[in-house]
Formats: C-alpha cells, structure tokens, sequence
C-alpha cells in the first residue's frame, strides 16, 4: 500500500490546454493539483515570463504585429527570450498551438485559446492569490542553460529575482524551485527549502551538474544531486529503475518523474516508490489515483465574471 504520491500539473497542463499561460495554469487547479509546474526565463528588460523555450518558440507562439513601429527585432518568433522586452513578448499570441508536425500529440489534444498573452510570474502568483489555492505548491522552473550563457540571465540574479518575486507575493514557503542547470541550485540553498535536481540523459554532465562527474559519485544521481543540496531528485522517465529508486532512499530524497502521460506507465512508478508524477494529463491521472484508492488533491474553484 503506498502512501501519498503527488500529482503535478506540467506547465499546467499541457496536454488539455496552451502551456505556461494563466488559462492553462488555472484550468490544471480546476482539475486538482498537488503542484503547478512552469517555466520562467529573464526578457531584455529583466522581468521573469513563463516560457519553456530560450528562444521563442514557433510551436507555441505567433507574431500579432510589432510593440513599436518600425521595430527592428520585428518577427519575435524565433528570437532569443532575453533579447526581447516584455512590451515585444506581450505582442505574441501563446494560446494556439502551432505543430511542426501532423502528428503533434498536444495538438491533437490542446485546446486553443486564441489571443493568450505570455504572462509574467508576478501574473501567475496574482492569479493563485485570487483563486485561494493556497495549498497548491509552485513548482517554478528556471530555465537556464550552462553551455549558452548568451541565451540565458546571471544565474546568481536570476534565482535572486525569482525568489524576490515569490517573497513579494507570500509564496515562497509554497513553493519550489527546479532547474536541469544545478549551479542555480546551490545558489538557490540558502534561500529556498526546496529545490528539486532536474536531469536528462543530455545534462548528466559536469557542465549541467554544476562541476559533478557522475564517475566521482559512483553514477549515483542521487548522490550527485545530494552534493548540490537538492531536497528532491526529478528525473526524466526512462531514466527510473530500481538502481536509482535505492539510491535515491540512500539519500533521503523524493523521487518527482517527467512527464508521465500513460496511466499503465505512472502505474508502473508508483509501484517502484516515486513521490511524485508530473503530466500533461492531470485528468488520466486523477482516474488512475481513483482507481488505486490515492487520495487526489482537492480542485480549485473557478473565478467568473460578476453576474454569470
């Protein structure tokens, strides 16, 4: 019999609508979250914005027309995030999802929401405070990629403004920072109680691991992120076994796994002991936690307009 296992909603909730926009985050605690997972990377004029991408994606954002006449950055599509001010991120429509192939899963899936703005995460943590979902923790991603320093904020600022950000609005003891780049971690340990170890086959690297060769550590993920003070382990699926289940235990970290979307799959985790599954689909999960006598978190009610 298994205890309490987190469902966490991916950018909100990807799979059911666009990622990383307050219609999307709002609609995964409407579901009922145990988390609410984004992204927030630093624009030119150094506010923090929900995007996953370094560059503005083609799949997930579309042009509407220039912040400024005569804009010289003008197409924004496909330009760096941290080239651009929040007024030229602001002009991008993030709410239809643009497949660069047919068949686009979350496409098939999403539904859009023409004209959704990118929204900052003083917009996110705004909206959370509204809808009184103060149980629901912020998994709040930072994306910062160590092998392109040109593409990414001051590690050290950026982890400072987020946690500034989240101070501001009464969130940090609810909250956790995430990162795959392990260097925002040990900056952020004295600053935040949890800090979860993102990793990839592509970031089991020093670069990545903040200095870390896996070879020094016995191949221990868990011993890895242990060093760079991370409360929990979050691993890429395919990369959960029973070797990194008990070497996690061995450490006294949580094991979080993404992002799990078949229910036969999280099944399968959950039986190996994971603390947490993070999705696209909060709603296949909530059946399968049903099925298996978990309990679910509790929904958010909806805000609605005055006189609906």
């Amino acid at each position: 019999m298994h205890g309490y296992v987190e469902l966490h909603g991916h950018r909100g909730a990807r799979g059911l609508r666009p990622e990383n926009t307050l219609p999307g985050l709002a609609f995964a605690l409407e579901l009922g979250v145990d988390a609410l997972e984004f992204d927030v990377a630093m624009s030119a004029d150094g506010q923090l914005v929900l995007t996953h991408d370094l560059h503005v994606s083609a799949v997930t954002s579309a042009d509407t027309g220039m912040a400024v006449p005569g804009d010289e950055m003008f197409p924004y599509v496909g330009k760096p995030i941290i080239a651009l001010t929040l007024p030229q991120l602001r002009t991008l429509d993030v709410g239809v999802r643009l497949p660069e192939r047919p068949d686009d899963r979350f496409a098939l899936t999403q539904v859009p929401l023409p004209d959704t703005r990118m929204p900052t995460l003083g917009a996110v943590l705004g909206l959370i405070g509204a809808l009184g979902a103060d149980h629901v923790r912020l998994n709040v991603e930072l994306k910062s990629d160590p092998t392109r320093p040109d593409l990414c904020a001051d590690p050290r600022r950026f982890v400072e403004e987020v946690v500034h950000e989240l101070h501001r609005h009464d969130r940090l003891s609810r909250s956790a920072l995430l990162s795959f780049d392990w260097r925002l971690l040990e900056i952020a340990r004295p600053m935040v109680e949890r800090r979860y170890a993102l990793v990839e086959h592509d970031t089991m690297t020093p670069a990545w691991m903040n200095g870390i060769r896996l070879g020094e550590v016995g191949g221990d993920l868990a011993a890895a992120a242990a060093a760079v003070g991370a409360t929990t382990l979050s691993p890429d699926r395919v990369l959960v076994d029973e070797a990194l289940m008990a070497g996690a235990a061995r450490q006294g970290l949580p094991v979080v796994v993404w992002t799990v979307n078949e229910t036969d799959e999280a099944a399968r985790l959950i039986d190996l002991g994971v603390a947490g599954i993070v999705t696209d689909y909060p709603d296949r999960m909530r059946r399968l936690w049903k099925a298996r006598g978990l309990p679910l978190p509790g929904p958010v009610t909806p805000l609605r307009p005055v006189g609906a």
